[in-house]
């Protein structure tokens, strides 16, 4: 009889099962290329008119110098909570604990629109097949209450996936990429070589754009655009080789350029920019039944479809890994922290997001149209990615600061950039913040009203506030006393994941601090 003890495994972790091609995945279903292009496209050109292809150059260069930033930081910290740890530990616990709740926010709101938008889709495809009622109630793209109905079901469904492990979720965005980007490759190739509207290099000229006001609600249009392709460093505890996860979202990134770039001039080549305005969500429809005939003008619908479906799922895994993070450093409930034993995924957490998102979606039916839904709920997030995706290259910046004195080439690419990229968002933030303030004599719900645009990310940002304080008074979380709290013994770093001993020695006497 065997008298060894037995064997504690102690609670279950996350799996690592991912590699690089998962994380291009997540990252690229998470930003959603083809749901951009399709629903927000006459969105920015409403506001920058034939600007947007510049407008997506612009974007494009703070993007690059806060991904470079992600890389670093991930690369001597790996950690599902990324900018919330990083922010945290570089500059301080409350702005780390705001940098994860507004990211985390967003996240819900994303979920919450994303699946209206799902549902309009679906809805868009029924009727392009004939069928445009159910059991007496009109099947309408437009309206709002069934496409979030609708749309919440196949949340429901990606959500199912996502718990039972993050691999094979991965492995279905996969599928799903590759579809609609196929589609969107042809049908966006084919309409700049046959569109009748013509080519203009003034498409690429910034002071085209004929007010400050719409430069600066255009940029953070397109940087929304951009948003998601962090997705992949939430998952690096998940990745065998955590450098995995910022080559993901690296390459991302890139692929995300060009397709919006190509989405963007093939638009243009085929509408003017009142038909884009006009069409809205519907643009992508418009562009294929332009281009061919039924059953080929519904492929860019059924890809826009794909493409809702897996950004939904994506939407799904960051923010229930990024809320693991802040329930293990006791700034959240310990709810967020279970890992399903056989699955190896946070699944309450995973399903509460769900939840979550789904009540805000029911909320925003109060307003009528799904196009001023969305329309709104862009102008809302775009602040806030600004607001985290700041912060996040701020810490950065300080924390390897010391570089600039032992390696200044290094400390260029890992100081200047990003502090330049991070300054560049919060003062678009800022002015555009100012901007809503007074455009608007006073409050309305609408996606018109500066107040109202302005006060949805500013009640984020306060009841951040209020969940920090009761975090730190009430839960007596060790993150505000270290930047890092409970997280601090769970990764075990080597000293070759640092750029050098003076960054080595900077990083342990902050964390000491």
């Amino acid at each position: 009889m065997s008298t060894n003890p037995p064997r504690d495994d102690g609670p279950p972790a996350l799996r690592k099962s991912l590699g690089v091609v998962d994380g291009v995945a997540v990252a690229a279903s998470s930003t959603a290329a083809t749901t951009s292009i399709g629903v927000g496209m006459g969105s920015l050109a409403a506001t920058v008119g034939s600007s947007t292809p510049v407008i997506i150059l612009i974007a494009f260069l703070p993007m690059l110098g806060i991904a470079g930033a992600y890389a670093r930081l991930n690369r001597v910290e790996p950690n599902c909570g990324s900018g919330y740890v990083w922010v945290g530990k570089s500059i301080g616990p409350w702005s780390g604990f705001l940098t994860g709740w507004v990211a985390l926010a967003g996240s819900i709101i994303f979920l919450a629109y994303t699946s209206a938008i799902t549902g309009s889709v679906l809805l868009q495809f029924a009727n392009k097949a004939g069928w445009h009622e159910f059991v007496g109630p009109a099947l309408d793209p437009n309206s709002t209450k069934l496409s979030t109905v609708l749309g919440l079901v196949v949340l429901v469904v990606v959500t199912v996936l996502a718990v039972t492990g993050v691999h094979q979720a991965t492995r279905l965005q996969t599928f799903l990429l590759v579809f609609e980007y196929s589609v969107l490759l042809v049908f966006c190739c084919w309409a700049i070589a046959v569109g009748e509207q013509p080519f203009s290099f003034s498409w690429f000229d910034p002071f085209e754009i004929d007010s400050a006001p719409h430069f600066a609600q255009g940029l953070v249009l397109a940087v929304f655009f951009f948003w998601g392709w962090d997705a992949a460093f939430s998952v690096t505890e998940e990745t065998k080789n955590p450098e995995d996860s910022a080559r993901g979202g690296l390459i991302a990134l890139f692929v995300m350029l060009g397709m919006f770039l190509l989405g963007a001039i093939a638009f243009q080549r085929v509408m003017t920019v009142p038909e884009m305005t006009e069409n809205g969500p519907q643009g992508l429809t418009f562009l294929g039944a332009h281009l061919a005939a039924d059953p080929w003008a519904s492929l860019p619908l059924l890809a826009l479809i794909f493409s809702a479906i897996a950004s939904l799922q994506s939407g799904v895994i960051p923010t229930a890994r990024g809320m693991l993070a802040m329930g293990r450093d006791q700034t959240l409930g310990k709810v967020w922290t279970r890992i399903h034993p056989t699955y190896g995924s946070p699944a309450i957490g995973t399903v509460l997001i769900m939840a979550i998102a789904a009540g805000t979606a029911v909320l925003a039916i109060g307003i009528p149209k799904l196009n001023d839904m969305i329309l709104a709920a862009v102008n809302s997030i775009g602040l806030i990615v600004a607001f985290y995706y700041g912060l996040t290259a701020i810490a950065c910046a300080v924390r390897f600061g010391p570089t600039l004195r032992t390696d200044p080439r290094e400390g260029v690419r890992a100081v200047v950039i990003p502090a330049l990229s991070g300054l560049a968002l919060l003062g678009v933030g800022a002015y555009l913040s100012y901007d809503y303030l007074t455009m608007s004599d006073g409050f309305e719900l609408s996606p018109d009203n500066g107040w109202f645009m302005f006060s949805v990310p500013m009640a984020v940002i306060l009841a951040g506030l209020g969940f920090a304080a009761y975090a730190k008074y009430v839960r007596k979380s060790p993150y505000f006393e270290t930047g890092r709290g409970t997280d601090a013994d769970a990764i075990e770093l080597p000293m070759d994941r640092y750029h050098d001993a003076a960054d080595f020695d900077a990083f342990k006497t902050r964390g000491n601090a």
